[in-house]
């Protein structure tokens, strides 16, 4: 059908469930949506077994996650995964906010040229899903197990014991590490008996995927007060397949059972496209959440995703805030599973990732607040930013119709901040993801700096520093390795010749010197392994 497809996956017996005693696995992850299947190719491509489950046997239930950012591409990217979505995928880079039939403003979220990846791309969540669980197949450490249900949980010294419900009855399975990305109805979550903190929203919204021709460029579209659905809002996203993203603003007392009924859908959709021509593919009624539990990590058990955190869904920061944990953590778990790390390293997980979340919350929270006024107050102020905003940059930049997702810097203990006497402004600060750039190989072959550093630890050099590295480092040199034929790594590192940048496997910036020193760069890589100076 298109616009919305029907995965469906065999049930398959596996051996653990006859086994005499329950199975020990290095990580099991609970959860196959898309920060799950990301977490286990990711670490299934870092050498550590991984086994996923999930309660159903399906994917394709609407279009649900649509939005997905740079960053996120650039994370699937390195995952083998981006091509398929970028070439089924609906690339876009503006945006447009109304208010009433009058266009205030437009953006570009992409306006330099010269990154592998496009600002965002619009893709239904099922074909994501779908690339993600063909790309975990290729890994023979990773084993998928629908209709595999955690119906129990016991925390063991070393480890967790599942309760796995099957077709063919319970079995019990073992994990050093269990990593809950089961949604924001996480089962993980409620046997843990962990509440969320924050603050619910009670504004209902309807979400549509509607089937029709339109004569509409690739642009995000958003109104306040829209002729066709008055004051109220209502946003617009091109999908795939010939198929529109509608979300209209219903007001906290609509009746969702009644809202989601044909006879209230379609006169709806008719006033805002003007026509008959379309069909109505999905439907739901919504509330959200702005909140998070108070730890990510509890011993043993992790959490990810919207099993951990929750926001509304303008800005699109859920699935990507989701995925950048999921890369996020994979690393640091891997070491930790592999002897490389100390179990301490997965702290920082949980402090870099808490403070993401909260930033993605306050930012989710400001939004709503604009788009959905609580008092006469909020809607005077909104009201007052919408008229500046017709004449004034000061105003286009109060409105709030979804600041849309970028990527979280981390300012943490793994980061080493620029030393006394080497302190350069600008660029790329440590903590921050590194930037892409074109670059070009010895041999002539064109490529991307993302695409060098891949997923390893290494120090890009600005020329030929001749420093020695510490074991696992990897060196690039700007100019001899590859070359910067554009200028733009340069410009957009800020950094000078003979300097050097330490690179996360999660490609954020550790460290940077303007004169590079062994000792140095040493220091900085136990640092951010999670080790101590001393050792320790």
């Amino acid at each position: 059908m298109a616009g919305r497809a029907l995965y469906q996956f065999a049930y398959r017996r596996s051996p653990d469930q006859d086994a005499p005693l329950p199975v020990r696995r290095p990580v099991v992850v609970v959860g196959a949506g898309p920060v799950g299947l990301v977490l286990a190719i990711d670490l299934a491509g870092r050498g550590v077994p991984v086994v996923v489950l999930d309660d159903s046997d399906r994917i394709g239930e609407g279009s649900r996650g649509l939005c997905y950012a740079k960053r996120t591409l650039e994370i699937l990217d390195r995952l083998g995964a981006a091509r398929p979505c970028l070439e089924k995928g609906v690339v876009w880079q503006v945006g447009k906010v109304f208010q009433g039939e009058e266009l205030l403003y437009a953006f570009d979220l992409l306006p330099e040229a010269g990154y592998a990846m496009p600002a965002f791309i619009n893709l239904q969540q099922f074909y994501l899903e779908y690339v993600l669980v063909s790309r975990l197949a290729s890994f023979g450490l990773a084993e998928l197990r629908w209709r595999n249900r955690v119906s129990a949980m016991e925390a063991l010294a070393d480890g967790v014991r599942l309760t796995v419900d099957t077709p063919d009855g319970p079995y019990a399975l073992e994990a050093d590490w269990v990593v809950a990305a089961d949604g924001a109805r996480s089962t993980m979550r409620a046997l843990a008996g962990l509440p969320f903190v924050g603050e619910a929203f009670e504004d209902r919204f309807l979400i549509a995927d509607v089937a029709m021709e339109a004569d509409m460029p690739a642009e995000r579209r958003f109104w306040f007060d829209p002729p066709f659905h008055a004051g109220r809002s209502a946003l617009l996203h091109k999908q795939p397949d010939g198929v529109w993203r509608i979300d209209l603003q219903l007001g906290p007392d609509a009746d969702p059972e009644a809202e989601r009924q044909p006879d209230r859908v379609i006169p709806r959709i008719r006033r805002m496209v003007g026509h008959d021509r379309f069909r109505v593919e999905w439907v739901s009624v919504y509330t959200f959440q702005c909140r998070r539990i108070a730890r990510f990590v509890r011993d043993r058990l992790i959490f990810a995703g919207d099993a951990a955190h929750q926001v509304s869904p303008f800005g699109a920061r859920g699935a990507n805030s989701g995925i950048q944990d999921a890369e996020n953590l994979a690393w640091k778990l891997a070491r930790v599973v592999q002897g490389r790390s100390p179990a301490s390293l997965l702290a920082s997980y949980d402090a870099e990732r808490s403070a993401a979340a909260d930033e993605n919350i306050a930012h989710s929270t400001r939004s709503t607040d604009f788009i959905a006024p609580r008092t006469p107050q909020e809607k005077r102020f909104r009201d007052a930013a919408l008229a500046l905003a017709r004449c004034t940059d000061l105003g286009r930049r109060m409105v709030n119709s979804g600041r849309l997702s970028t990527p979280s810097s981390y300012r943490t203990a793994l980061s080493t901040p620029d030393a006394d006497g080497e302190t350069w402004t600008g660029g790329c600060t440590p903590g921050s993801p590194l930037p892409d750039a074109p670059i070009s190989w010895r041999d002539g072959r064109t490529g991307w700096l993302l695409e060098a550093v891949g997923g390893d630890e290494v120090l890009i050099e600005m020329g030929e520093t001749g420093i020695a590295l510490p074991e696992g480092v990897r060196r690039l040199r700007i100019g001899i390795d590859v070359h910067d034929d554009q200028g733009l790594v340069a410009a957009r590192l800020g950094a000078p010749a003979g300097a050097a940048l330490l690179v996360r496997p999660d490609q954020h910036v550790a460290a940077r010197w303007k004169r590079p020193e062994a000792a140095a760069v040493a220091a900085a890589s136990r640092r951010l392994n999670g080790w101590t100076e001393a050792g320790a």
